[in-house]
């Protein structure tokens, strides 16, 4: 991953606290087991001012080289989505990327969206790569660009004050749903085996890991059986891009967050015989890319969200 830091290198013995996630945006807090949030430019809650914290960012499906009606410049979308993260009045320790940097995978986009990610102010950058950052070549290209640090086709988890992250590949192999693979699942339970019950877990991939809308592709073949190893916690959050809108779903312990973009819509589930990029009236694009920030507390099954679109 040119440009990234291993994830094995960052602080471990920090709380997390507020994150907010732009483009598939959702804003954690994670705060001596519970998780707090406030709205950005707003003051933080008293828990998160008394108390120190760690906070994310998330940007998803920035298809940077796309060229149609649907947005007809991609590159300065991202760049306003970056300079949001950029005016948060703090700074993130981390920005990930949900997939979808490019659209068309080739070496000048994968070095135009790490230029431009360098260009957020945080220490660490990290990703997972889309079905378009991968149209031809099983990923070398952006296992090149932005593997390093990874394992196999280019996932990887890392500890950060007893909060356990788990970057996922789901775009490789795909028949029409994503799929993990068997040497994945087994890169999952090993790396779950050894941590207490009680370990918030995020997830993060590009394609849901649960079954959004199937016909589509937008689901995870074997995601039940990574999700399998991750019931036995307490709290399961996990986040994806690729639908490029809202949607939250929550089965017993895991809550899914599918986020928007930096790019264009796409059509709601079964809206149309496929997912095509929509054109919207003259005007109206930026209030279909945007931001998601929710808060969570321990023993809340349910999240208090709050939308925002582009600035």
């Amino acid at each position: 991953m040119t440009g990234h830091q291993d994830p094995h290198g960052m602080t471990r013995r920090q709380l997390i606290r507020h994150s907010a996630w732009f483009g598939a945006a959702v804003g954690l807090t994670v705060v001596g087991g519970e998780v707090i949030s406030h709205v950005a430019g707003s003051a933080p809650s008293a828990a998160a001012d008394n108390r120190p914290t760690l906070r994310f960012a998330q940007l998803s499906d920035s298809h940077i080289g796309f060229q149609g009606t649907a947005n007809a410049n991609v590159t300065d979308t991202f760049t306003e989505a970056i300079g949001q993260v950029n005016a948060l009045g703090y700074q993130p320790d981390f920005v990930i990327h949900t997939g979808d940097l490019t659209h068309l995978a080739t070496p000048d986009q994968f070095d135009q969206v790490a230029q431009m990610m360098k260009g957020l102010d945080t220490p660490h950058v990290f990703t997972v790569p889309g079905e378009h950052d991968s149209t031809d070549d099983g990923g070398q290209r952006y296992l090149s660009a932005f593997g390093k640090g990874t394992r196999g086709d280019g996932w990887y988890s890392f500890d950060i004050a007893g909060v356990h992250l788990i970057a996922l590949v789901n775009t490789l192999n795909l028949q029409n749903l994503g799929h993990l693979g068997q040497d994945q699942l087994e890169f999952v339970r090993k790396d779950v085996a050894g941590l207490s019950s009680d370990t918030p877990i995020v997830v993060f991939s590009h394609i849901p890991l649960f079954a959004m809308y199937p016909q589509w592709g937008w689901g995870t073949d074997d995601a039940t059986q990574a999700l399998s190893y991750l019931k036995r916690f307490s709290s399961v959050t996990c986040l994806n891009g690729h639908v490029h809108q809202l949607f939250t779903k929550t089965e017993g312990n895991i809550t899914f967050y599918s986020g928007t973009t930096t790019a264009y819509p796409l059509p709601k589930p079964g809206d149309g015989p496929v997912p095509k990029p929509v054109t919207l009236p003259a005007g109206k694009l930026h209030d279909a890319l945007g931001i998601r920030e929710v808060t969570y507390q321990k023993g809340q099954q349910m999240l208090a969200i709050k939308e925002q679109t582009l600035k």
